[in-house]
């Protein structure tokens, strides 16, 4: 009998070092690009990515300090770290599962039996006792495993989420500081124009009192000044917006940053090449790629969790305990008393129930292999996008740098000719418009090739570095 015990136990282990059930997951071997679409521009090649530290490009001190700040007090970061710490510690919970369990128990208590029951007299006493538990789920399918490993990747998915989070992270605070000090350029230009056009006002209001101009002049150069001037409070209240998301971003409250700010400077654009790598590096490049990834793993591990539930579970018990009614006898040899043994429990039939889960399971992974693929066309297009805008915005900045030194050539000339009275002052007012109009639009232009370039480092997963191993040590 005790043979035949231990060969039960002896086949159960065997059983429980089997192959887990469920799929063996394999990487999706999705087709990529060989080379983008858009053309690479001068200062762009398709060598080895190099977009770590994509800010860096800008040569913006200021920027540089507000990117340190973030990394260490902005709030979606520590969300999401702790949501690392989180996903750790739910994988030791499903590690858990896989060791045996111990437990114990012990109690004392005063028994009156009830004095109605015949075949048991009233027997008034005493009861003591102690004891230690243990049970051991044998995973001989392997649900338990498969378990484990659902909730590694979803750990390393995770992981990588806080990744994306930092891209995201790096690009809001320098699209921010961008608008920024576009913001401030524009602002700047507009009180040139501001003083440029009191000039008019001023000499429209001369030769008017001198008999040579009409007041319909000093009305319309009065409009002008005035329709110029109203612009400046809208740029300062996107402005004051603009500083303070950017305080936010960096963790902190609005008027905190003001300093580091310091006054006007420059729109940031790039000092440097950079190199874009070829379409394929975006599968190990950006974080969100990695996470979906990562969550097909988990997700095609809980397949497996599934169909576990369709067999019968094994568990090792067994429990050691110390009875007695008399508290002085409970250490005594005669108070022992022990129990252990294989018990199994098999969910034979629910309705269907199991093999539905199991088809649920299935669908949410080929949903997870989906949103995988969409993630990829969705990273290959912005990137694409992002050279197209950086190709076309060039073009179109080249057009307005042109269109600024025309018309302040030609400002210049109009007033000089509306002076001697050879043309009226609604050319002036046409030339004076025309300059600020083009002066605006060439400083936006430059905000935006900045921010173009922005989004193209955030396409590629700037900010974070390639790994070339798994993302996590699978280690508890």
């Amino acid at each position: 009998m005790q043979r035949g015990f231990l060969c039960l136990l002896l086949a159960l282990l065997t059983l429980s070092a089997c192959a887990p059930i469920g799929p063996n997951y394999a990487k999706p071997g999705t087709p990529v690009p060989d080379f983008w679409n858009t053309g690479l521009q001068a200062d762009l090649n398709s060598g080895t990515p190099d977009i770590a530290s994509w800010w860096r490009k800008f040569d913006d001190s200021t920027l540089n300090k507000l990117i340190a700040i973030a990394e260490t007090q902005n709030h979606d970061l520590a969300i999401a770290a702790e949501r690392i710490e989180e996903a750790r510690a739910l994988r030791g919970v499903a590690r858990g599962g896989l060791a045996p369990t111990f437990g114990a128990s012990g109690g004392a208590e005063r028994i009156r039996e009830s004095e109605t029951q015949h075949f048991n007299p009233p027997n008034p006493g005493d009861r003591y006792a102690a004891g230690l538990e243990a049970g051991w789920e044998l995973d001989f399918v392997g649900g338990l495993r498969r378990s484990a490993e659902a909730a590694s990747a979803s750990l390393e998915a995770t992981s990588e989420v806080y990744h994306d989070t930092l891209v995201v992270i790096y690009a809001e605070v320098a699209n921010s500081y961008v608008e920024y000090r576009t913001l401030q350029r524009r602002i700047a230009l507009a009180q040139a124009n501001i003083a440029s056009q009191k000039e008019s006002v001023d000499l429209t209001r001369d030769r008017k009192t001198a008999g040579l101009a009409p007041q319909s002049d000093v009305s319309q150069a009065a409009t002008n000044l005035a329709t110029t001037s109203a612009l400046v409070p809208q740029l300062q209240t996107q402005l004051a917006a603009t500083r303070n998301r950017l305080a936010v971003l960096v963790g902190r409250y609005p008027g905190s940053i003001d300093e580091l700010l310091g006054g006007r400077s420059s729109i940031p654009r790039p000092r440097e090449s950079s190199s874009l790598g070829i379409p394929a590096d975006l599968v190990r490049s950006r974080p969100d790629l990695r996470a979906a990834e990562r969550q097909l793993a988990a997700q095609s591990a809980r397949i497996g969790v599934a169909k576990a539930e369709l067999y019968p579970k094994f568990t090792l018990s067994g429990t050691f305990a110390l009875q007695s009614a008399n508290s002085g006898d409970l250490t005594d040899s005669a108070s022992r008393a022990y129990s252990f043994g294989p018990r199994f429990r098999w969910r034979l039939f629910e309705g269907g129930a199991i093999r539905q889960t199991v088809k649920a399971e299935e669908s949410r992974t080929r949903q997870a292999l989906a949103h995988y693929e969409k993630t990829l066309l969705q990273a290959v297009a912005e990137v694409e996008t992002s050279l197209a805008s950086i190709k076309y915005e060039r073009v179109r900045q080249g057009h307005l740098d042109q269109a600024v030194r025309s018309s302040r050539e030609t400002v210049g000339i109009i007033k000089e000719n509306y002076t001697q009275g050879i043309v009226d002052f609604q050319n002036v007012l046409d030339a004076e418009r025309s300059i600020f109009a083009n002066e605006d639009s060439a400083a936006s232009s430059a905000g935006q090739l900045a921010l173009y370039h922005i989004a193209l480092y955030r396409a590629l997963g700037g900010g974070t570095k390639m790994p070339a191993q798994p993302i996590l040590n699978d280690k508890p």
